[in-house]
């Protein structure tokens, strides 16, 4: 086997995961392969909402949101663009006095990782906030939270691995993947190669890479919906979720409404908005916002993410090939997350051990559970 087509690392899937990191790897002196089948950023990692949000997530997310929340402030310097990151502030929204009580709780869980939300409702809350419709009694603001362009922020990560040396492999399907006892081999088209470690973060595509080692966990594609409107006078000073889920929104410089709600259809390899959804959940956003009545709708789309049945994402060694790493089925959560699990995955890599808790993201959780591919 060539030097020459020898990586120190493989990385399966080219999306924000990957590409961070491929990202974080170079940048720490290996030799590092990225493939993937179509382009970099381009599917669930380029398309999703843009939210930038520590807020809403589990408990057992919150050292990793926390570290991947510092990295965000570094994108310039990593990436060399901002990616439209804006430290507006997220703002989970109530819709009753239950929502509140839940919201609270999450508050008190949240400042034992070192994140503050500030709780606001009754009067205090309708004078601060006169553009919410009379839907929304109250809400919790985690002001370190934001939102960035996805199609921007995922492809510069690529484009940075790229320039740090890494190897980046677009159009380029890995298969043939197996372990010969010593590394890993595996071909990408007429050419093959080895590398030492290998890394799966294929997405909702990542069965089957998994497949190749008898790994496969009960993931299934999910298709989020989501629609932009005309640009409008700036009214939505934080990005928006609801408390309970079903609405989420923001606001970019240029006017234009970023929302989402529900899902989309598809058929496991392509994704596409419903129209269906779309009418229900603006009828609801319009409660919430009064300013969107008149507002034209100019795009739509969708695209297809991985989710596992407890929503928590994959993430660490396999539990049936040596120097095997998974990173995937985030659920819909994973842009905020994506650039720290880059860093905690070049720590695996190179220290053999990472300072953030990864227990319950282990694939060994699914290890008796039927495991069709996605």
């Amino acid at each position: 086997m060539s030097d020459a087509l020898h990586y120190d690392v493989a990385i399966a899937g080219g999306g924000l995961v990957g590409s961070s990191a491929a990202l974080a790897l170079a940048r720490r002196g290996l030799r590092v392969g990225l493939f993937e089948r179509r382009y970099c950023g381009a599917q669930a990692s380029g398309v999703n909402y843009g939210g930038v949000r520590c807020q809403g997530r589990p408990a057992e997310q919150m050292p990793l949101a926390m570290r991947a929340r510092r990295i965000w402030d570094r994108l310039p310097e990593l990436i060399g663009i901002d990616g439209e990151f804006t430290v507006s502030g997220h703002l989970r929204l109530a819709r009753s006095e239950g929502d509140l009580v839940a919201l609270q709780a999450w508050a008190d869980m949240a400042r034992g990782h070192g994140l503050h939300a500030q709780l606001i409702s009754g009067a205090a809350f309708r004078q601060r906030y006169p553009w919410l419709g009379a839907a929304a009694i109250g809400g919790s603001l985690c002001a370190t939270d934001g939102h960035a362009n996805p199609r921007l922020v995922s492809p510069a990560f690529a484009r940075a691995a790229r320039a740090a040396g890494a190897d980046v492999r677009e159009q380029t399907e890995l298969t043939d993947i197996h372990h010969d006892g010593t590394r890993f081999q595996l071909r990408a088209g007429d050419t093959r190669m080895s590398a030492d470690w290998l890394i799966n973060s294929a997405g909702a595509w990542a069965n089957t890479v998994a497949g190749y080692f008898g790994e496969t966990v009960p993931m299934k594609p999910i298709y989020p919906n989501l629609w932009v409107t005309e640009p409008l006078p700036l009214f939505i000073t934080h990005n928006l979720g609801v408390y309970g889920g079903g609405i989420y929104a923001r606001q970019v410089a240029r006017g234009n409404c970023v929302i989402g709600g529900g899902r989309g259809q598809g058929d496991g390899e392509y994704g596409q908005p419903s129209t269906e959804t779309t009418r229900a959940v603006m009828r609801d956003a319009c409660a919430l916002l009064p300013a969107l009545r008149e507002a034209l709708l100019i795009r739509t789309w969708s695209g297809v993410e991985g989710e596992t049945p407890d929503g928590n994402p994959i993430i660490g060694a396999s539990r049936t090939a040596p120097r095997l790493l998974h990173a995937f089925g985030f659920s819909g959560g994973g842009f905020l997350l994506a650039p720290g699990v880059g860093e905690v995955l070049a720590d695996l890599v190179i220290d053999g051990a990472t300072a953030t808790p990864l227990d319950a993201f282990s694939i060994n959780r699914f290890a008796a559970v039927a495991s069709p591919v996605a």
